[in-house]
């Protein structure tokens, strides 16, 4: 029996993986448990509750493995700097110190982590290292039903590489070629998403929202000017345009003149011009996509497709992918961004490490990607009886909430595990009626309170999806469109997002996105019966087998995970019913002034606690203060400068040796100024040590590596190359390459 965790974070989305045998136990985003959006720290409360389930410590750990290659990185940061010197002054002194802060010795700071959590860990274990596209490329094709496959990753950046493409076949996955950084489709799109006001790493799905509201008539400016795209999908960014290499900011000045518009504050309202300039880089990503794809399915003659990495999660992108028919099969990793990296690490360790044998299903072995935390009935009412909710339990609880959402009732739905990835798939879902005209208004406005452009996706059973949608085959993880059957669209000339959706005529207006497309989930009784059972009491009561589904969290929050984090988001939200588990929740019956009340903000996060300083860091304060007091500037100092030693600094040391033992919370008065000393000088000396390092020593290297012809990145258009894949060694995968943090 062996067990094995995999790693991702201190990126943004840190999550955690426990495979047994092979076998997908557990998946989850530390986020969920934390409650801060794209959480990247150690993703301990997701690790502590994990263990904690399946009763087991970290000795029953056979190997661990973490996603990415630290050094790897590192070494891209640093040629990153010395191509872009002496103009990313901004990148390097807000990056460097985070990397001397930890990262580099990222092994020692993985072992610390898991010691806090398990002190008795005897740390014996080694901890494995995979390269970051692989492990995109491993969480797609490991848990595909295909025995074997292509394999196309699209991402920001890894280590180096931001676009790569992969062979699968029984359990091993072969790299074919790649495209390096800072040529990056990801970044590209990341750099749109700035450049629209909304939050990058966060806002890139709305802009794909917002851009059927457009036309695309940037595209040929885009690609003339930003992005040169060969016959086979390969392409490079022009860096002139573009920051995200030398500054906090992903586009400069000159981008701006491009589009004769300044970078949109989230504040301002959204234009005409930013529908179109939105449609305009996802025509060119869907491009890219295409002719990505067709040179891979004519490289490799294979039939099935597995897709991973952020720009996977695009799935109008996908859709045009699949109404393509360049591949027969399509299969993509749900969680296709970084927090998927720890599943495809783990399944790497297994496979390609460990070189298991791989067997492979008639389904996928994501087990419909529900792996997260569930709650029995039991549990569920100790926290409704706790947090003074009025509720009861019903019999059929399907029945009765599908006669909810039919009279216009907006529903929580919490039941079974949480969701893996960025998707409610049916256990941590709101739900309402499609045939409801304003309902989408509704749910965006009063429950989400985000954005009213943004689109919301059906549930459909599986076996009936053609009948309402331009379909064919499953889509359960939500990640393809496709166009609703009998839908039009009444010409109107306004720029008012609603107004523009107003104009929708279909059988299915609350689903039916202003293109007439929809974010498709298939729902059958492999992936989740009881969701299943649900659409089909709705489908017995409207004669209508599809329900909006959208996830269970507000504007800036991650999903809830637990029933405590329903009941407030609930409660906070002007959803009428919540169900939970076999209980049923009433808004008009509970007690308001019962619950906490929390302000969600801009941006619907609920504010970090503050920090408390601990006893135990107190008392290591007070030997500290105490020691340079009576030592350092009682005798040394006096010592080796030659002057009268004075009684001052032995009395403040004995009164803080003294707070130590009889008054020890005293020492606040202490340890505030002195912490405030201390980082005020830390960042003076940061600040003149980081400005010598960069100014005397990488600008120089830099600029003389110009000089010479030996720039390490290429940063324009390259008119005589007829690609821009690098093509892969053809060197066999070595499996101790995991071991190494480079």
């Amino acid at each position: 029996m062996s067990y094995i965790i995999g790693i991702s974070a201190y990126y943004h989305d840190s999550a955690i993986t426990l495979i047994k045998d092979g076998e997908i136990l557990f998946s989850i985003e530390e986020e969920k448990f934390s409650r801060l959006k794209h959480d990247k720290e150690f993703p301990a409360k997701s690790l502590s509750y994990c263990l904690k389930l399946f009763d087991i410590d970290l000795s029953d750990i056979s190997h661990f493995i973490f996603y990415d290659k630290p050094l790897t990185k590192f070494e891209r940061l640093l040629e990153t700097y010395v191509s872009f010197a002496p103009f990313g002054w901004k990148f390097y002194k807000a990056s460097l110190p985070e990397w001397f802060n930890g990262k580099i010795f990222l092994e020692k700071k993985l072992r610390k982590s898991l010691e806090e959590i398990d002190p008795q860990w005897s740390g014996s274990q080694s901890i494995l290292f995979c390269e970051h596209h692989l492990s995109h490329a491993s969480s797609a094709f490991y848990p595909s039903p295909y025995s074997s496959s292509a394999i196309l990753c699209l991402d920001g950046v890894g280590e180096w590489d931001t676009a790569s493409a992969w062979i699968g076949n029984g359990n091993e996955v072969e790299k074919l070629w790649s495209i390096e950084f800072p040529h990056s489709i990801g970044l590209l799109y990341s750099a749109f998403t700035y450049y629209l006001g909304f939050e990058v790493n966060n806002g890139e799905y709305k802009m794909m929202g917002l851009s059927p509201y457009g036309d695309p008539k940037y595209s040929k400016l885009i690609e003339d000017k930003l992005i040169d795209i060969k016959k086979d999908g390969s392409f490079r960014l022009n860096m002139d345009y573009f920051s995200f290499a030398t500054d906090i900011v992903m586009t400069n000045e000159k981008f701006s003149d491009l589009f004769d518009h300044r970078v949109r504050k989230s504040s301002e309202k959204i234009e005409q011009f930013h529908m179109d300039i939105a449609a305009s880089i996802q025509k060119t990503t869907e491009k890219i996509v295409l002719l990505l794809a067709q040179s891979l399915r004519d490289e490799t003659g294979l039939d099935s497709l597995c897709l991973a990495g952020g720009v996977a999660l695009n799935c109008v992108a996908n859709g045009k992918l699949k109404e393509s028919n360049i591949f027969k099969n399509i299969w993509i990793q749900p969680a296709a961004g970084d927090s998927g990296g720890s599943l495809g690490a783990a399944l790497s360790c297994w496979y390609q490490y460990l070189g298991n044998e791989r067997i492979v299903g008639e389904f996928d072995s994501m087990k419909g990607s529900l792996l997260g935390p569930s709650y029995s009935n039991t549990e569920i009412e100790e926290v409704l009886a706790s947090m003074n909710c009025v509720y009861s339990k019903v019999e059929n609880v399907e029945e009765l909430t599908a006669r909810e959402i039919s009279e216009g009732k907006v529903v929580g739905w919490f039941q079974g595990r949480a969701e893996y990835g960025p998707r409610a798939l049916g256990n941590r879902s709101i739900l309402g009626d499609p045939r409801s005209k304003d309902m989408q208004r509704k749910l965006n406005l009063n429950i989400k309170y985000r954005e009213s452009f943004r689109p919301f996706a059906p549930a459909v059973l599986e076996e009936r999806v053609s009948d309402f949608f331009n379909f064919n085959g499953v889509s359960p993880y939500m990640l393809f469109t496709s166009k609703v059957l009998n839908a039009s669209y009444k010409s109107g000339e306004s720029s008012d997002l609603f107004e523009k959706l107003s104009c929708v005529d279909s059988k299915l207006p609350a689903i039916t996105h202003v293109d007439l497309s929809a974010r498709i989930q298939t729902v059958s009784s492999d992936t989740n019966d009881k969701f299943r059972s649900l659409i089909s009491e709705f489908d017995k009561i409207t004669k209508i087998p599809v329900l909006i589904n959208t996830s269970f969290n507000i504007r800036g929050e991650p999903i809830v995970l637990t029933p405590e984090n329903a009941i407030n988001c609930f409660m906070n939200t002007e959803m009428d019913t919540l169900v939970v588990g076999d209980y049923i929740l009433y808004k008009e019956e509970q007690k308001k002034d019962s619950f906490e009340k929390y302000s969600t903000g801009e941006l619907g996060q609920v504010d970090k606690e503050k920090k408390v300083v601990s006893s135990e860091e107190l008392k290591t304060f007070g030997y500290q203060i105490t020691f340079i007091f009576s030592v350092v500037i009682g005798l040394i100092l006096p010592w080796g400068w030659n002057y009268k030693i004075s009684l001052i600094p032995f009395i403040l040391g004995g009164v803080t040796i003294l707070l130590r033992f009889i008054f020890l919370r005293g020492l606040i008065y202490f340890y505030y100024p002195w912490q405030f000393i201390f980082n005020v000088l830390t960042y003076i000396k940061a600040k003149i040590l980081l400005s010598l390092s960069y100014f005397f020593l990488i600008s120089p290297i830099g600029i003389f590596m110009r000089l010479i012809g030996k720039d390490p990145m290429s940063k324009k258009f390259d008119n005589d190359e007829t690609s821009y894949l690098k093509r892969s060694e053809d060197e066999k995968f070595d499996p101790t390459s995991l071991k190494y943090p480079f």
